[in-house]
């Protein structure tokens, strides 16, 4: 039986695509439909990043509240829904681990404890992990986004390809050509990099 032309479509069976145009017209129910489509994959993901259920939740929280706030400037040319709420949330995560090490250092400071902590930073050895990790981050950076999303998922979030095929929304041989091709960029670019000293 076909849908009467002067009845809407359901929200439930509309695609991604079509629920963030109401959304960036301000459309709860349409906005409701992506949260319960997404919220679980983006939550596994907050949880991942952050180890902690409550941050985990906060960052998911504020991820959605942002994409709602900004009228959905979602791009369907940049690639899928569940890639660019993923994103949103990924971002998010690193902001809250960034306030949670800050928080940290302040509470540390604040009861006169810095001193007891050792030193690390001042080691050759990690001076020499500070460098790698820099040269791996600037590598990660001039990859293209979606090259880098599937490696920081495999390898900061620790999903498997099956996992991250599932949340990005694409087929699994498509996730590891895209880390197939970026881990081989990252190679060539830190070729250079030379083993730490022992």
């Amino acid at each position: 039986m076909t849908q009467p032309k002067n009845e809407p479509m359901a929200l439930v069976d509309m695609a991604d695509e079509d629920l963030m145009q109401l959304v960036r017209k301000g459309d709860n129910a349409a906005f409701a439909c992506i949260y319960e489509r997404h919220s679980t994959a983006a939550f596994s993901l907050a949880y991942r990043m952050t180890q902690n259920r409550n941050a985990a939740e906060d960052v998911v929280q504020e991820a959605f509240l942002s994409l709602w706030r900004s009228n959905a400037r979602y791009d369907r040319a940049r690639g899928s829904v569940r890639t660019w709420v993923l994103g949103i949330v990924h971002n998010r995560a690193i902001d809250s681990l960034r306030r949670s090490i800050g928080h940290d250092k302040r509470r540390a400071s604040d009861e006169g404890l810095e001193e007891r902590f050792e030193a690390r930073e001042r080691t050759d050895v990690e001076a020499g992990r500070r460098e790698e990790a820099r040269e791996v981050r600037t590598a990660l950076e001039t990859l293209p986004a979606e090259q880098c999303r599937v490696i920081e998922l495999a390898y900061f979030g620790g999903f498997t390809h099956s996992e991250i095929a599932r949340m990005l929304d694409t087929p699994i041989g498509t996730v590891k050509g895209r880390m197939r091709l970026g881990l081989e960029k990252m190679r060539g670019q830190l070729a250079g990099l030379k083993e730490l000293p022992s």
